[in-house]
């Protein structure tokens, strides 16, 4: 039992509430290095929920026996391409979920990657030095806010959730 799919699944799910609950620790910021502490946290938990995620594609893919069910990235399995080829209902979900800006899924796919994006130095118009009273206003994007413990926790049930119904599905065959 301890081979099947689904139990990478459950430990990355259960790993993410362990990063959680450190998480919350270190938001209390009795640490000396509090700050570095809740980005350790908030990365380790969005690492395991990615892991959740991708371990939900490979149960997926394994049981429809797709060739895609080694992959090492969920967007791999969870694409157009994948589902023309084989109608499966709960990668159909996902795929759609992915491609939905405003979905947990799309977010947490969205910031698994932006993890590995190298900080950005904002860019900084000079300004006419001859024109003293004249102000420059930046329209760039302001940085967006970190993401919040509750948000994380809400990703963790929405994908436990969403494995018991699939696996519930999965088993009906």
């Amino acid at each position: 039992m301890a081979n099947e799919l689904y139990t990478r699944t459950n430990q990355k799910i259960y790993f993410a509430g362990l990063s959680l609950e450190a998480l919350g620790r270190a938001e209390e910021g009795k640490e000396m290095n509090a700050i570095a502490l809740v980005q350790a946290g908030r990365e380790s938990a969005l690492f395991h929920l990615y892991g959740a995620l991708l371990g939900l594609c490979h149960e997926i893919a394994g049981f429809y026996r797709l060739p895609q069910a080694g992959a090492p990235r969920a967007e791999t399995i969870m694409n157009r391409e994948v589902l023309e080829n084989t109608a499966i209902p709960e990668l159909a979900e996902l795929v759609e979920m992915a491609q939905s800006p405003d979905s947990w899924v799309a977010r947490l796919l969205k910031a698994h990657s932006d993890m590995f994006q190298p900080p950005r130095i904002p860019h900084i118009p000079k300004g006419d030095v001859t024109q003293p009273l004249i102000v420059t206003v930046s329209m760039a994007e302001e940085e967006p806010a970190p993401l919040s413990r509750e948000e994380l926790e809400s990703w963790r049930q929405e994908l436990k959730k969403l494995a018991i119904r699939f696996r519930d599905g999965l088993n009906e065959c």
